[in-house]
C-alpha cells in the first residue's frame, strides 16, 4: 500500500527514528556537564595532589564547557576526601584524584575506614607516578645515603623523618627503608608537605621523604638536599641522585602514584567521556611537558587496567604492613 504521509511527514518521521537510534550513551554524552564538576584534593595545597589537580583542572576547564571547582579535602592520609566522594554515589559531576595513601596504604593500614577504595569508586584513568625523595637539610653533613644511616645507627631513634601524614606513601617508604637498613628511624607526621618541608629547611627536624613533584623546587634552590629516591630507576629530574635500590637496598623500591576517580554508579556515557577526555590529556604533548618539569610521567592506564593496579597495590602494602608490623604513629 502507498504511504499516503506527506513528504513533510516522511521526513519528520524519519528524523525522530534516527535520533532514536542513536546510542543513549552518546546522547548522554551531549547534555553532560550540565553544571560545574567539583574536583576533590584530598590533601592539603601545595602537595603532589595539589598540584597535578590544578595542572588537570586547567586542562578540562577549558575542554568540558564547565568550570572545574578544585576543593582541598585533606584528612587521614586522603580518607576524608576519599570519604566524601565514596558518600556521593551517582554524582556525575564529582570526582577526585585518587592516588597510593587513600587507595593502596590507608584501606589495609587502618582498621576503621570508611569505605570501600574499589567498590565505591569509578576509577577512570591511571594520571602519574614518581619516585618519593629522602631529602635533609642544610644543617645535615651527611653527604650520601650510607652516611645519613651510619648517623642514625650512632643515635638511635635521634633521626626523625618528616611527612606529610600518617599512612601516605612517604610515611610507609621511611618505615621500609629502617627495616631494610636495621636502624631506627622515628616517623614526624605533619599535616601537609608544606609544613615538613618548611621544618626541615629550617633545622627543626633533619629529614623528609616528600613526593619529588612537591619537593622539586625546594630542592633545586638548594635549600634542602636530596640523597636517594625510591623507585627502581633514577628520576630523570634527579639524575645524580641514586636510588635506595643502588644503594643496596632494593627492597624499599616504590613508585608513588596518583589516578583520577568518579563516584561510583555515574552513567556508562559519563565514565566513558571521562576515560576520553583522561586519556587525551594524558597523551597531550602540553600536559607531558607541565608534568615533565615537576617529574611526573603521564599514566597511561585506562579505566579497567588502573581498577586492575589498585586492587594490586591493596595486596601489595597489606603484605608489607603485615610482614613488618607496620603501625601508624
Amino acid at each position: 500500500m502507498p504511504d499516503s504521509a506527506s513528504p513533510t511527514r516522511r521526513l519528520l518521521l524519519g528524523g525522530l527514528a534516527g535520533a532514536l537510534a542513536v546510542p543513549a550513551v552518546a546522547r548522554a554524552q551531549s547534555s553532560w556537564p550540565e553544571r560545574p564538576i567539583r574536583w576533590i584534593v584530598n590533601f592539603p595545597p601545595g602537595g603532589a595532589a595539589d598540584i597535578l589537580s590544578r595542572i588537570l583542572a586547567e586542562w578540562f576547564g577549558t575542554k568540558l564547557g564547565q568550570p572545574i571547582v578544585v576543593e582541598n579535602r585533606p584528612g587521614a592520609g586522603g580518607m576524608v576526601g576519599s570519604d566524601l566522594l565514596a558518600k556521593a554515589r551517582g554524582d556525575q559531576h564529582m570526582v577526585m584524584i585518587s592516588n597510593a595513601a587513600s587507595h593502596g596504604i590507608g584501606p589495609v593500614l587502618y582498621a576503621n575506614v570508611p569505605y570501600d577504595p574499589v567498590a565505591d569508586f569509578t576509577h577512570i584513568h591511571l594520571v602519574g607516578t614518581f619516585p618519593s625523595v629522602l631529602a635533609v637539610g642544610p644543617g645535615v653533613a651527611a653527604p650520601d645515603l650510607a652516611a645519613f644511616l651510619a648517623q642514625a645507627r650512632a643515635k638511635p631513634g635521634e633521626m626523625n623523618y618528616g611527612s606529610g601524614g600518617n599512612g601516605t606513601m612517604n610515611h610507609l617508604i621511611g618505615q621500609l627503608l629502617a627495616r631494610a637498613a636495621g636502624v631506627e628511624l622515628t616517623h614526624v607526621p605533619y599535616r601537609g608537605s608544606a609544613p615538613a618541608m618548611t621544618d626541615v629547611m629550617g633545622g627543626q627536624i633533619p629529614a623528609l621523604m616528600e613526593s619529588l613533584p612537591t619537593a622539586l623546587p625546594n630542592l633545586r634552590a638548594g635549600r634542602m638536599r636530596p640523597i636517594a629516591t625510591s623507585e627502581a630507576e633514577r628520576s630523570p629530574a634527579l639524575p645524580d641522585v641514586p636510588t635506595f635500590a643502588e644503594a643496596g637496598f632494593p627492597a624499599v623500591a616504590s613508585t608513588n602514584w596518583f589516578g583520577f576517580s568518579a563516584a561510583a554508579g555515574i552513567s556508562a556515557a559519563v565514565k566513558a567521556r571521562w576515560e576520553e577526555e583522561m586519556g587525551r590529556a594524558m597523551a597531550s604533548p602540553e600536559i607531558a611537558e607541565k608534568f615533565g618539569r615537576i617529574g611526573v610521567r603521564p599514566g597511561t592506564l585506562g579505566a579497567e587496567a588502573y581498577t586492575a593496579m589498585i586492587r594490586a597495590e591493596l595486596d601489595k602494602w597489606r603484605e608489607v604492613i603485615r610482614a613488618g608490623n607496620i603501625k601508624v604513629d
